[in-house]
């Protein structure tokens, strides 16, 4: 298992590393098999196809991710300053390689692209569910509802910030998460108090056909 893990980085790795000397839209697989002097099969036993390396890439920023969660001192903190901590290292674990992070993305928005596009969009909505998990949220019914939204939002326009903040170690991502964090937690306060979410009442019937109107 060790040795399968090891081969999976190392195509990843060999992948980003050729788009840094050219492009990602301009790496191929057979690049990849050459300069690591394997076979196109060695590569389609760990990757159905060069999409695959995105999400192994996405993988290792879950990763890092849940294992800052792991810490004791992370559960101290405040649920906003987990949330700000964790989407921080995600994207500070992909911070290596920012412009091909970039590409990628770009390569998945382009016209046509939709066999992979909605993929991704399952890719963006599972991040978001360990960022809750690792943040220990709770919140249940209408209010988990609206918390995932709110947090995808957040998520994705951090991610967009992020591609182009060329500031020292992206202070500048930081300050901007930490501000639509505050005003989610402001307008979360503002409908719900400081409420235990824990302690919520089941739906009434209006808001359970708000959540069945959602999904």
């Amino acid at each position: 298992m060790s040795d399968n893990h090891d081969i999976r980085d190392a195509i990843v790795d060999t992948a980003i590393e050729l788009a840094e000397r050219s492009s990602w839209e301009a790496v191929r697989l057979f690049d990849v098999a050459a300069e690591m002097k394997i076979s196109l099969d060695d590569i389609r036993l760990h990757f159905r196809e060069k999409e695959d390396l995105v999400d192994a890439w996405f993988d290792r920023a879950d990763s890092a991710m849940l294992k800052l969660s792991e810490n004791a001192d992370f559960l101290a903190l405040p649920h906003q300053e987990r949330l700000n901590d964790l989407i921080m290292t995600w994207l500070n674990a992909l911070s290596v390689h920012r412009n091909v992070t970039r590409q990628m993305i770009g390569a998945k928005l382009e016209p046509g692209h939709v066999h992979i596009q909605i993929p991704a969009i399952m890719r963006v909505s599972r991040t978001v569910q360990w960022v809750r998990e690792a943040a220990q949220r709770d919140a249940t019914y209408v209010r988990r509802a609206l918390e995932e939204t709110a947090l995808t939002t957040i998520y994705l326009a951090t991610f967009v910030y992020w591609m182009n903040d060329a500031s020292n170690d992206s202070q500048n991502t930081r300050e901007f998460l930490r501000h639509k964090l505050q005003l989610a937690e402001t307008l979360d306060r503002a409908v719900y108090g400081f409420q235990q979410e824990s302690t919520e009442s089941p739906p009434s019937r209006v808001e359970t056909e708000v959540i069945e109107s959602n999904r």
